[in-house]
């Protein structure tokens, strides 16, 4: 069994056309990168079977949708043991309003990025999602006044 192909410039820069605009046609793409269409394609769905490419998606903007409000919230396990993190890992990923989770190497086990539309639904949130998942000890929330980069956003 191999691994993934190594990467060189023509799929680095394939990479980086498709994170710029994703909607790129073939032809298009292919024109970019110095490729005709077939080579291309073939870069292409290599590049999505070896797992560098995971998807596409559309680029919201949130506050469009009316959640404006972002809180980063450190969470801490009362136990830390691989059973309790799977635990903990499986729960979260069934809060739809937690947009990103990190294990982190601190005096707290993970860090979330929540996504509401206000102070008073994160409340809610913490409340009655957050702080009940499996094994969480205590929180602690810090709420962005402002975002300067935000990627995928």
């Amino acid at each position: 069994m191999t691994g993934p192909s190594p990467l060189d410039r023509i799929d680095l820069r394939i990479v980086e056309e498709l994170r710029v605009d994703g909607r790129l046609s073939i032809n298009e793409l292919a024109r970019r990168v110095g490729l005709s269409k077939t080579p291309c394609q073939a870069r292409l769905k290599r590049l999505m079977a070896d797992g560098v490419i995971r998807g596409f998606r559309a680029v919201v903007d949130p506050h469009k949708l009316g959640l404006a409000h972002i809180a980063f919230t450190q969470v801490k396990l009362s136990d830390t043991r691989e059973k309790a993190l799977d635990a903990f890992r499986r729960a979260v990923l069934q809060v739809e309003e937690v947009e990103e989770c990190h294990m982190i190497a601190s005096h707290f086990d993970y860090l979330l990025k929540i996504r509401t539309a206000d102070i008073l639904a994160y409340r809610r949130v913490l409340g009655e999602r957050i702080s009940s998942l499996p094994n969480v000890a205590s929180t602690s929330t810090y709420v962005a006044m402002e975002t300067i980069i935000e990627h995928g956003a």
